[in-house]
């Protein structure tokens, strides 16, 4: 495994290249550390996997064909552990029936060899972009998740009803509890789920995916 040679600060991006090619390996490094990314090469899948986990923000430049699992291989056993950094094909071996099936299964790019410079300058920007969002997004909803696991099992129940439209006084009705102790756990709800609105609440109950948990049985 070779580290590249810039220093990298805390949140710099890291730019996998995985490829057994030694002299396009150190070639695609050596244009990203001009480029002022921080590079780290790996002759063959196995050696990347071995990396892992990664919590560095990044991607992967990555070829199909490679002595042992290949690079779609590779794709698939890290979508399997819910891998989040965008791959990049870069390979002088593909098809139509390959790129289909790389862009299928996630991948950002499909690239040939020979690539111009700035085609895979420009795809390694788009990839950091999507990383970027889907770290963020990653980010949202593990906050949102800690917020829901804080509420108790009653506050549960009020999220439910009270996403389903129902009324103060409904609610009371259907648990048996008085309208002010329905609005005391409503008003915690609200508190602890970091919202304003009703509308509000709908939306992070989606974004929680919480429809089966919330469906009347």
């Amino acid at each position: 495994m070779e580290q590249g040679i810039i220093a990298m600060t805390e949140n710099s991006p890291l730019i996998h290249v995985v490829d057994d090619d030694d002299s396009v390996r150190k070639a695609i490094s050596r244009l990203l550390q001009a480029a002022g990314y921080e590079a780290q090469g790996y002759a063959n899948a196995g050696e990347f996997l071995l990396a892992l986990p990664i919590s560095t923000p990044g991607c992967i430049i990555m070829d199909v064909r490679m002595p042992g699992p290949s690079g779609l291989e590779l794709q698939t056993a890290l979508n399997r552990q819910g891998n989040i950094l965008p791959i990049i094909f870069l390979t002088g071996h593909g098809d139509i029936p390959m790129s289909v099936q790389a862009m299928k299964a996630g991948a950002v790019d499909f690239l040939t060899k020979p690539v111009q410079s700035q085609t895979l300058l420009a795809a390694v920007s788009n990839a950091l972009e999507i990383q970027g969002r889907a770290s963020q997004q990653q980010e949202r909803m593990d906050y949102l998740r800690n917020c829901y696991q804080s509420l108790t099992d009653r506050e549960r129940e009020i999220f439910r009803l009270v996403v389903q439209g129902k009324l103060n006084k409904q609610i009371g009705a259907q648990l048996g509890i008085a309208e002010r102790t329905v609005k005391a756990h409503r008003a915690q709800v609200m508190n602890k789920m970091e919202v304003n609105s009703l509308a509000d609440l709908v939306r992070v109950a989606g974004e929680l995916q919480l429809e089966t948990e919330f469906s009347d049985v």
